[in-house]
């Protein structure tokens, strides 16, 4: 019987082919954004796609400060932490977290890290996510190159 061998490719921290890319904020919805980015950071658009292996890429997201959430979102969406000391629940909106320090980055954060896996690896893949309120980045030495976000699936 003549039959072809396939064999699974299995990528590993040696082998997979990380890039770095830079997706514009402007105008797009903050979920669907962060869903692509997640899959992004993942590493699902890569044919060599390995589940327990950082294989995705590291994504600088720019013009942060330009997106949009649709219907009443930035005030009426509630987001909770716990300090851990009793009656210390805190509940804050979208807008209440972007008027602090660095809140852009912590709503992004936030919002992609709910989309990635909750374990070490989700750890992992968020820290090679990068946030900038403006159009300017500090990642020119990495050649970064531009995708439209838009054509993703």
């Amino acid at each position: 019987m003549d039959t072809l061998s396939y064999k699974t490719i299995s990528a590993n921290k040696e082998t997979a082919t990380k890039e770095w890319v830079v997706v514009d904020a402007t105008d797009q919805v903050l979920g669907r954004l962060g869903a692509k980015v997640a899959k992004l950071l993942r590493g699902k658009y890569k044919p060599n796609f390995t589940p327990h292996v950082d294989c995705g890429d590291n994504v600088i997201i720019i013009n942060a400060d330009k997106v949009k959430l649709t219907g009443n979102k930035w005030t009426d969406r509630v987001y909770l932490r716990f300090t851990g000391y009793p009656g210390g629940q805190k509940q804050f909106s979208p807008a209440d977290l972007v008027a602090r320090p660095l809140g852009w980055e912590h709503l992004y954060r936030r919002v992609v890290k709910g989309m990635l896996p909750k374990n070490r690896l989700g750890a992992k893949l968020l820290g090679n996510l990068y946030v900038y309120a403006g159009s300017e980045h500090k990642h020119e030495a990495q050649n970064p190159k531009t995708i439209d976000i838009n054509l993703l699936k």
